[in-house]
Protein backbone atom coordinates (compact mmCIF):
# COMPACT_ATOMS: atom_id res chain seq x y z
CA UNK A 1 0.00 0.00 0.00
CA UNK A 2 3.13 2.71 0.93
CA UNK A 3 5.08 3.08 -1.92
CA UNK A 4 7.42 5.51 -0.74
CA UNK A 5 9.34 5.19 2.68
CA UNK A 6 8.68 8.97 3.28
CA UNK A 7 6.75 9.87 6.40
CA UNK A 8 3.03 10.00 6.27
CA UNK A 9 0.74 12.51 8.04
CA UNK A 10 0.03 9.24 10.54
CA UNK A 11 3.29 8.76 11.61
CA UNK A 12 3.78 12.00 13.03
CA UNK A 13 2.28 11.37 16.93
CA UNK A 14 1.54 15.02 17.69
CA UNK A 15 -0.48 15.00 13.83
CA UNK A 16 -2.50 11.95 14.13
CA UNK A 17 -3.66 12.53 17.72
CA UNK A 18 -4.45 15.96 16.45
CA UNK A 19 -6.84 14.38 13.94
CA UNK A 20 -7.84 11.77 16.68
CA UNK A 21 -9.06 14.83 18.87
CA UNK A 22 -10.77 16.45 15.74
CA UNK A 23 -12.95 13.36 14.93
CA UNK A 24 -13.74 13.14 19.23
CA UNK A 25 -15.35 16.35 19.19
CA UNK A 26 -18.28 15.25 16.39
CA UNK A 27 -18.39 11.91 18.85
CA UNK A 28 -18.74 14.41 22.05
CA UNK A 29 -21.14 16.22 20.07
CA UNK A 30 -23.49 12.88 19.53
CA UNK A 31 -22.94 11.32 23.01
CA UNK A 32 -24.31 14.31 24.07
CA UNK A 33 -27.37 14.96 22.37
CA UNK A 34 -27.77 11.09 22.91
CA UNK A 35 -28.28 11.39 26.49
CA UNK A 36 -29.36 14.84 27.44
CA UNK A 37 -32.90 13.73 27.50
CA UNK A 38 -32.29 11.17 30.27
CA UNK A 39 -32.37 13.52 32.95
CA UNK A 40 -35.67 15.28 31.50
CA UNK A 41 -38.24 11.52 32.02
CA UNK A 42 -39.59 12.87 34.97
CA UNK A 43 -40.02 16.62 33.59
CA UNK A 44 -41.70 14.92 30.11
CA UNK A 45 -44.00 13.36 32.21
CA UNK A 46 -45.09 15.91 33.86
CA UNK A 47 -44.72 18.65 31.57
CA UNK A 48 -45.84 17.05 28.24
CA UNK A 49 -47.47 14.38 30.21
CA UNK A 50 -45.14 11.51 28.64
CA UNK A 51 -45.75 7.82 30.04
CA UNK A 52 -43.22 6.06 31.34
CA UNK A 53 -44.16 3.56 28.60
CA UNK A 54 -43.69 6.45 25.54
CA UNK A 55 -39.97 7.46 27.30
CA UNK A 56 -39.26 4.10 27.40
CA UNK A 57 -40.60 4.00 23.39
CA UNK A 58 -38.63 7.53 22.52
CA UNK A 59 -36.04 5.76 24.12
CA UNK A 60 -35.28 2.58 22.14
CA UNK A 61 -36.69 4.73 18.94
CA UNK A 62 -32.67 5.62 18.85
CA UNK A 63 -32.40 1.91 17.43
CA UNK A 64 -35.60 1.33 15.40
CA UNK A 65 -34.32 2.27 11.94
CA UNK A 66 -30.70 0.44 12.61
CA UNK A 67 -32.54 -2.50 13.56
CA UNK A 68 -35.56 -2.69 11.71
CA UNK A 69 -34.20 -1.01 8.55
CA UNK A 70 -30.76 -2.09 8.99
CA UNK A 71 -29.65 1.25 8.22
CA UNK A 72 -26.38 0.12 10.23
CA UNK A 73 -25.72 -2.40 8.11
CA UNK A 74 -25.77 -0.19 5.19
CA UNK A 75 -23.48 1.82 6.76
CA UNK A 76 -21.10 -0.37 7.35
CA UNK A 77 -21.30 -1.35 3.68
CA UNK A 78 -21.11 2.26 2.51
CA UNK A 79 -18.23 3.10 4.74
CA UNK A 80 -16.20 -0.24 3.41
CA UNK A 81 -17.30 0.54 -0.36
CA UNK A 82 -16.56 4.52 0.17
CA UNK A 83 -14.34 5.25 2.76
CA UNK A 84 -14.37 7.09 5.81
CA UNK A 85 -14.81 10.58 4.43
CA UNK A 86 -18.30 10.07 2.27
CA UNK A 87 -19.49 8.31 4.95
CA UNK A 88 -18.74 10.50 8.00
CA UNK A 89 -20.23 13.88 6.78
CA UNK A 90 -23.73 11.35 5.69
CA UNK A 91 -23.51 10.33 9.24
CA UNK A 92 -23.56 14.00 10.70
CA UNK A 93 -25.77 15.54 8.28
CA UNK A 94 -28.06 12.87 10.18
CA UNK A 95 -27.47 13.15 13.22
CA UNK A 96 -28.07 17.10 12.78
CA UNK A 97 -31.41 16.47 10.76
CA UNK A 98 -32.38 14.06 12.99
CA UNK A 99 -32.07 15.83 16.25
CA UNK A 100 -33.65 19.36 14.32
CA UNK A 101 -37.02 17.28 14.17
CA UNK A 102 -36.73 15.67 17.91
CA UNK A 103 -36.85 19.70 18.90
CA UNK A 104 -39.49 20.50 16.63
CA UNK A 105 -41.36 17.82 18.12
CA UNK A 106 -41.26 19.22 21.71
CA UNK A 107 -41.18 22.80 20.90
CA UNK A 108 -43.92 22.89 18.16
CA UNK A 109 -45.95 19.73 19.22
CA UNK A 110 -45.08 18.85 22.68
CA UNK A 111 -47.77 18.58 25.33
CA UNK A 112 -50.70 18.58 22.34
CA UNK A 113 -53.41 15.73 22.40
CA UNK A 114 -52.86 15.21 18.57
CA UNK A 115 -52.68 11.71 17.66
CA UNK A 116 -51.28 9.50 14.82
CA UNK A 117 -51.02 6.63 13.91
CA UNK A 118 -52.24 5.77 17.38
CA UNK A 119 -49.77 7.13 19.22
CA UNK A 120 -49.25 10.93 21.08
CA UNK A 121 -48.20 13.24 17.93
CA UNK A 122 -45.23 14.77 19.88
CA UNK A 123 -43.76 11.30 21.15
CA UNK A 124 -44.04 9.74 17.52
CA UNK A 125 -42.22 12.96 15.49
CA UNK A 126 -39.76 13.10 18.68
CA UNK A 127 -38.99 8.92 18.70
CA UNK A 128 -38.25 9.49 14.29
CA UNK A 129 -36.06 12.82 14.91
CA UNK A 130 -34.42 10.67 17.66
CA UNK A 131 -34.24 7.29 15.01
CA UNK A 132 -32.93 9.40 12.48
CA UNK A 133 -30.34 10.94 14.99
CA UNK A 134 -29.65 7.26 15.91
CA UNK A 135 -28.61 5.98 12.54
CA UNK A 136 -26.12 8.87 12.44
CA UNK A 137 -24.48 8.26 15.45
CA UNK A 138 -23.99 4.45 15.24
CA UNK A 139 -22.51 5.14 11.64
CA UNK A 140 -20.55 7.95 12.95
CA UNK A 141 -19.48 5.52 15.75
CA UNK A 142 -18.19 2.83 13.02
CA UNK A 143 -16.70 5.33 11.09
CA UNK A 144 -14.36 6.97 13.65
CA UNK A 145 -13.50 3.51 14.63
CA UNK A 146 -12.16 2.46 11.61
CA UNK A 147 -10.42 5.72 11.20
CA UNK A 148 -8.47 5.16 14.42
CA UNK A 149 -7.91 1.91 12.82
CA UNK A 150 -6.67 3.23 10.08
CA UNK A 151 -4.36 5.78 11.80
CA UNK A 152 -3.28 3.91 14.48
CA UNK A 153 -2.32 0.33 13.09
CA UNK A 154 1.29 -0.96 14.68
CA UNK A 155 1.11 2.23 16.93
CA UNK A 156 -1.21 2.84 20.49
CA UNK A 157 -4.31 1.90 18.79
CA UNK A 158 -6.10 0.94 22.30
CA UNK A 159 -5.13 3.96 23.95
CA UNK A 160 -6.34 6.03 20.64
CA UNK A 161 -9.88 4.38 20.87
CA UNK A 162 -9.45 4.49 25.14
CA UNK A 163 -9.12 8.54 24.23
CA UNK A 164 -11.85 8.69 21.64
CA UNK A 165 -14.43 6.99 24.27
CA UNK A 166 -13.01 9.46 26.93
CA UNK A 167 -13.30 12.54 25.20
CA UNK A 168 -16.74 11.42 23.71
CA UNK A 169 -18.06 10.77 27.59
CA UNK A 170 -17.87 14.35 28.58
CA UNK A 171 -20.51 14.79 26.42
CA UNK A 172 -22.47 12.82 27.95
CA UNK A 173 -21.42 13.61 31.03
CA UNK A 174 -22.49 17.56 30.33
CA UNK A 175 -25.78 16.03 29.58
CA UNK A 176 -26.44 14.52 32.46
CA UNK A 177 -25.02 17.13 34.49
CA UNK A 178 -26.73 20.19 33.00
CA UNK A 179 -29.97 19.15 31.16
CA UNK A 180 -32.06 19.17 34.51
CA UNK A 181 -30.86 22.61 35.54
CA UNK A 182 -30.56 24.38 32.19
CA UNK A 183 -33.86 22.78 31.57
CA UNK A 184 -35.32 24.61 35.15
CA UNK A 185 -33.65 27.42 34.57
CA UNK A 186 -35.12 28.39 31.01
CA UNK A 187 -37.11 25.87 28.88
CA UNK A 188 -37.30 21.99 28.96
CA UNK A 189 -36.00 22.42 24.82
CA UNK A 190 -33.11 24.44 25.66
CA UNK A 191 -30.44 21.53 26.51
CA UNK A 192 -31.67 19.89 23.41
CA UNK A 193 -30.85 23.27 21.43
CA UNK A 194 -27.56 23.31 22.31
CA UNK A 195 -26.91 19.41 21.77
CA UNK A 196 -27.98 20.63 18.12
CA UNK A 197 -25.89 23.77 18.04
CA UNK A 198 -23.07 21.73 19.29
CA UNK A 199 -23.28 18.79 16.45
CA UNK A 200 -23.17 21.66 13.97
CA UNK A 201 -19.65 22.55 15.35
CA UNK A 202 -19.13 18.67 15.04
CA UNK A 203 -20.04 18.68 11.35
CA UNK A 204 -17.27 21.38 10.72
CA UNK A 205 -14.86 19.68 12.77
CA UNK A 206 -15.43 16.27 10.69
CA UNK A 207 -14.98 18.44 7.37
CA UNK A 208 -11.58 19.93 8.69
CA UNK A 209 -10.61 16.06 9.32
CA UNK A 210 -11.47 14.97 5.91
CA UNK A 211 -8.80 17.25 4.69
CA UNK A 212 -6.54 16.18 6.31
CA UNK A 213 -7.28 12.48 5.70
CA UNK A 214 -7.74 12.56 1.44
CA UNK A 215 -3.75 14.03 2.41
CA UNK A 216 -2.84 11.11 4.22
CA UNK A 217 -4.23 8.86 1.56
CA UNK A 218 -2.04 11.01 -1.13
CA UNK A 219 0.57 10.37 0.94
CA UNK A 220 0.28 6.73 1.09
CA UNK A 221 -1.40 6.45 -2.80
CA UNK A 222 -4.81 4.03 -1.62
CA UNK A 223 -5.03 2.56 -5.02
CA UNK A 224 -8.96 0.94 -4.84
CA UNK A 225 -8.67 -1.13 -8.23
CA UNK A 226 -5.04 -2.01 -8.37
CA UNK A 227 -4.77 -4.02 -5.14
CA UNK A 228 -7.07 -6.96 -4.93
CA UNK A 229 -6.07 -7.87 -1.73
CA UNK A 230 -7.31 -4.88 0.03
CA UNK A 231 -10.54 -3.87 -2.25
CA UNK A 232 -13.85 -4.69 -0.03
CA UNK A 233 -16.05 -7.04 -1.72
CA UNK A 234 -19.73 -8.30 -0.56
CA UNK A 235 -18.25 -11.73 0.16
CA UNK A 236 -16.17 -10.17 3.21
CA UNK A 237 -19.96 -10.29 5.20
CA UNK A 238 -20.10 -13.81 4.40
CA UNK A 239 -16.34 -13.86 6.25
CA UNK A 240 -17.59 -11.45 8.73
CA UNK A 241 -20.73 -13.89 9.97
CA UNK A 242 -18.80 -17.20 9.46
CA UNK A 243 -15.62 -16.29 12.15
CA UNK A 244 -16.78 -17.55 15.76
CA UNK A 245 -15.14 -14.37 17.65
CA UNK A 246 -17.79 -12.08 15.65
CA UNK A 247 -20.54 -13.60 17.51
CA UNK A 248 -18.70 -13.91 20.62
CA UNK A 249 -17.88 -10.01 20.50
CA UNK A 250 -21.49 -9.55 19.14
CA UNK A 251 -23.26 -10.92 22.10
CA UNK A 252 -20.89 -9.52 24.19
CA UNK A 253 -21.13 -6.39 23.28
CA UNK A 254 -25.17 -6.34 22.85
CA UNK A 255 -25.26 -7.92 26.31
CA UNK A 256 -22.89 -5.23 28.13
CA UNK A 257 -24.40 -2.12 26.20
CA UNK A 258 -28.11 -3.47 27.23
CA UNK A 259 -26.81 -3.10 30.98
CA UNK A 260 -24.98 0.19 30.98
CA UNK A 261 -27.02 2.77 28.45
CA UNK A 262 -30.85 1.71 28.55
CA UNK A 263 -29.86 1.78 32.78
CA UNK A 264 -28.42 4.92 32.47
CA UNK A 265 -31.81 6.19 30.73
CA UNK A 266 -33.70 5.39 33.73
CA UNK A 267 -31.12 6.15 36.53
CA UNK A 268 -31.91 9.73 37.44
CA UNK A 269 -35.35 8.80 38.05
CA UNK A 270 -33.66 5.87 40.16
CA UNK A 271 -31.62 7.81 42.50
CA UNK A 272 -34.28 10.36 43.22
CA UNK A 273 -37.11 7.37 43.95
CA UNK A 274 -34.96 4.84 46.06
CA UNK A 275 -32.09 6.57 47.39
CA UNK A 276 -33.61 10.16 48.44
CA UNK A 277 -30.78 12.21 45.97
CA UNK A 278 -31.53 15.77 44.93
CA UNK A 279 -33.12 16.60 41.51
CA UNK A 280 -30.76 18.90 40.78
CA UNK A 281 -27.55 16.45 41.75
CA UNK A 282 -29.19 13.03 40.31
CA UNK A 283 -28.41 13.71 36.43
CA UNK A 284 -24.77 14.46 37.61
CA UNK A 285 -24.78 11.00 39.41
CA UNK A 286 -26.35 9.09 36.59
CA UNK A 287 -23.42 10.27 34.72
CA UNK A 288 -20.93 9.29 36.66
CA UNK A 289 -19.77 6.04 34.10
CA UNK A 290 -18.82 8.58 31.67
CA UNK A 291 -16.69 10.92 33.92
CA UNK A 292 -15.25 7.09 34.73
CA UNK A 293 -14.45 6.34 31.28
CA UNK A 294 -13.02 9.78 30.72
CA UNK A 295 -10.59 9.24 33.33
CA UNK A 296 -10.05 5.33 33.36
CA UNK A 297 -10.28 4.35 29.12
CA UNK A 298 -7.38 6.02 27.86
CA UNK A 299 -5.07 4.08 31.23
CA UNK A 300 -6.65 0.82 30.71
CA UNK A 301 -6.08 1.02 26.72
CA UNK A 302 -2.13 2.09 27.48
CA UNK A 303 -2.51 -0.72 29.31
CA UNK A 304 -3.62 -3.48 26.83
CA UNK A 305 -1.79 -1.97 24.49
CA UNK A 306 1.65 -2.67 26.41
CA UNK A 307 0.33 -6.00 28.33
CA UNK A 308 -2.74 -7.25 26.23
CA UNK A 309 -4.96 -9.50 28.31
CA UNK A 310 -7.85 -7.99 26.53
CA UNK A 311 -10.33 -10.93 26.97
CA UNK A 312 -9.25 -11.50 30.11
CA UNK A 313 -10.55 -7.69 31.26
CA UNK A 314 -13.42 -7.85 29.20
CA UNK A 315 -14.80 -11.09 32.02
CA UNK A 316 -13.77 -8.59 34.70
CA UNK A 317 -15.69 -5.68 33.45
CA UNK A 318 -18.70 -7.98 32.81
CA UNK A 319 -17.93 -9.56 36.59
CA UNK A 320 -17.81 -5.85 37.97
CA UNK A 321 -21.72 -5.40 36.23
CA UNK A 322 -23.62 -8.68 37.61
CA UNK A 323 -22.18 -6.82 41.25
CA UNK A 324 -23.60 -3.21 40.55
CA UNK A 325 -26.94 -4.29 39.28
CA UNK A 326 -27.12 -7.14 41.70
CA UNK A 327 -26.64 -4.52 44.84
CA UNK A 328 -28.68 -1.74 42.80
CA UNK A 329 -31.88 -4.73 43.12
CA UNK A 330 -31.79 -5.24 46.61
CA UNK A 331 -34.98 -3.59 48.00
CA UNK A 332 -33.58 -2.69 51.74
CA UNK A 333 -30.41 -0.94 50.57
CA UNK A 334 -31.52 3.09 50.15
CA UNK A 335 -28.45 4.73 51.25
CA UNK A 336 -27.20 7.45 48.48
CA UNK A 337 -23.44 6.89 49.21
CA UNK A 338 -24.31 2.81 48.07
CA UNK A 339 -25.87 4.44 45.13
CA UNK A 340 -22.97 6.58 44.01
CA UNK A 341 -20.41 4.67 44.55
CA UNK A 342 -21.88 1.62 42.81
CA UNK A 343 -21.60 4.03 39.73
CA UNK A 344 -18.14 4.57 40.40
CA UNK A 345 -17.71 1.37 39.91
CA UNK A 346 -20.26 0.75 36.71
CA UNK A 347 -17.68 3.68 35.23
CA UNK A 348 -14.13 1.40 35.97
CA UNK A 349 -16.96 -1.56 34.35
CA UNK A 350 -17.42 0.75 31.07
CA UNK A 351 -14.04 1.93 30.81
CA UNK A 352 -12.55 -1.81 31.08
CA UNK A 353 -14.72 -3.70 28.33
CA UNK A 354 -14.84 -1.01 25.42
CA UNK A 355 -10.67 -0.37 25.81
CA UNK A 356 -10.29 -3.79 25.60
CA UNK A 357 -13.71 -4.80 23.31
CA UNK A 358 -13.17 -2.17 20.32
CA UNK A 359 -9.19 -3.30 19.56
CA UNK A 360 -9.82 -6.93 19.70
CA UNK A 361 -12.00 -6.51 16.74
CA UNK A 362 -9.42 -4.95 14.55
CA UNK A 363 -7.29 -8.00 15.49
CA UNK A 364 -9.70 -10.70 14.64
CA UNK A 365 -10.65 -9.07 11.45
CA UNK A 366 -8.30 -7.53 8.28
CA UNK A 367 -8.64 -3.70 7.60
CA UNK A 368 -10.91 -4.31 4.34
CA UNK A 369 -13.33 -5.66 6.75
CA UNK A 370 -13.53 -4.02 9.64
CA UNK A 371 -16.13 -1.30 8.58
CA UNK A 372 -18.62 -4.39 7.77
CA UNK A 373 -17.57 -6.11 11.40
CA UNK A 374 -18.01 -2.97 13.15
CA UNK A 375 -21.39 -2.38 11.59
CA UNK A 376 -22.37 -5.59 12.34
CA UNK A 377 -21.67 -5.77 15.73
CA UNK A 378 -23.08 -2.12 16.09
CA UNK A 379 -26.28 -3.66 14.52
CA UNK A 380 -27.18 -6.85 16.92
CA UNK A 381 -25.55 -4.16 19.83
CA UNK A 382 -28.45 -1.70 18.54
CA UNK A 383 -31.15 -4.92 18.80
CA UNK A 384 -30.69 -4.33 22.79
CA UNK A 385 -30.86 -0.61 22.70
CA UNK A 386 -33.78 -0.66 21.21
CA UNK A 387 -35.63 -3.18 22.85
CA UNK A 388 -34.14 -2.94 26.47
CA UNK A 389 -35.35 0.23 27.08
CA UNK A 390 -39.56 -0.33 25.69
CA UNK A 391 -38.77 -3.75 28.00
CA UNK A 392 -37.82 -1.55 31.43
CA UNK A 393 -40.32 1.41 30.05
CA UNK A 394 -43.26 -1.46 29.97
CA UNK A 395 -42.34 -2.91 33.16
CA UNK A 396 -42.77 -0.06 35.01
CA UNK A 397 -45.91 1.21 33.50
CA UNK A 398 -47.58 -2.29 34.39
CA UNK A 399 -45.68 -3.87 37.27
CA UNK A 400 -44.05 -1.33 39.41
CA UNK A 401 -45.82 2.18 40.49
CA UNK A 402 -45.75 2.44 44.01
CA UNK A 403 -47.50 5.86 44.53
CA UNK A 404 -47.75 9.46 42.44
CA UNK A 405 -46.19 12.54 43.26
CA UNK A 406 -46.12 16.19 42.46
CA UNK A 407 -43.73 17.30 39.35
CA UNK A 408 -43.94 20.73 37.85
CA UNK A 409 -48.02 21.36 39.17
CA UNK A 410 -49.38 17.77 37.65
CA UNK A 411 -49.49 14.57 39.04
CA UNK A 412 -46.70 11.94 38.00
CA UNK A 413 -46.14 8.16 38.73
CA UNK A 414 -43.35 6.59 41.29
CA UNK A 415 -42.03 3.80 40.42
CA UNK A 416 -40.14 0.61 42.81
CA UNK A 417 -36.99 -0.42 40.09
CA UNK A 418 -36.26 -3.73 42.13
CA UNK A 419 -37.64 -5.65 39.55
CA UNK A 420 -35.80 -3.74 36.11
CA UNK A 421 -32.93 -4.01 38.16
CA UNK A 422 -33.20 -7.74 38.27
CA UNK A 423 -33.71 -7.89 34.96
CA UNK A 424 -30.58 -5.71 34.39
CA UNK A 425 -28.49 -8.21 36.48
CA UNK A 426 -30.31 -11.72 34.66
CA UNK A 427 -28.19 -9.58 31.37
CA UNK A 428 -24.94 -9.03 32.93
CA UNK A 429 -24.76 -13.02 33.93
CA UNK A 430 -24.76 -13.69 30.61
CA UNK A 431 -22.22 -11.05 29.72
CA UNK A 432 -19.46 -13.03 31.49
CA UNK A 433 -20.62 -15.95 30.43
CA UNK A 434 -20.20 -15.17 26.71
CA UNK A 435 -16.97 -12.98 27.74
CA UNK A 436 -15.84 -16.50 29.24
CA UNK A 437 -16.69 -18.39 26.35
CA UNK A 438 -15.05 -15.35 24.09
CA UNK A 439 -11.59 -16.48 26.01
CA UNK A 440 -11.69 -20.06 25.35
CA UNK A 441 -12.27 -18.83 21.61
CA UNK A 442 -9.31 -16.50 22.03
CA UNK A 443 -7.24 -19.83 22.58
CA UNK A 444 -8.61 -21.94 20.26
CA UNK A 445 -8.37 -19.88 16.90
CA UNK A 446 -5.19 -17.85 18.21
CA UNK A 447 -7.16 -14.30 17.65
CA UNK A 448 -3.72 -13.27 20.08
CA UNK A 449 -6.39 -11.03 22.19
CA UNK A 450 -4.05 -11.48 25.44
CA UNK A 451 -0.73 -10.32 23.54
CA UNK A 452 -0.06 -6.85 23.49
CA UNK A 453 -1.16 -4.44 20.68
CA UNK A 454 2.26 -2.29 20.06
CA UNK A 455 4.60 -4.19 17.96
Amino acid sequence: MVTENTQTLNDKAWIRWSALFIVAFTMMAAYYVNDVMAPLKSMLEGQLSWTSGEFGMFTGAYSFLNVFLLMLIWGGLILDKFGIRFTGILATVLMVGGTAVEYIAITQYGGTSEMLWGYKLDVLMASAGYSVFGVGAEVAGITVTKIIAKWFKGKEIALAMGVQVALARIGSQAAYAIAIPVAKAYSLETPLFIGAAVLVGGFFAFLAFSLMDRKLDKQVRISTTCNAEEKFSFKDVLSVVRNPGFWLIALLCVLFYSCVFPFQKFATELMVTKYGVSESLAGTFAGLPALGTLLLTPVFGGMIDKRGKAASIMMLGAAMLIFVHCVYALPFIHTSWVAIGLMIVLGIAFSLVPSAMWPSVAKIFPVKQLGTAYALIFFIQNIGLWGIPALIGWVLEHYCIVGTTMVDGKMTNQYDYTLPMCIFSGIACLSLFIAYLLKVADRKYCYRLEESNIK
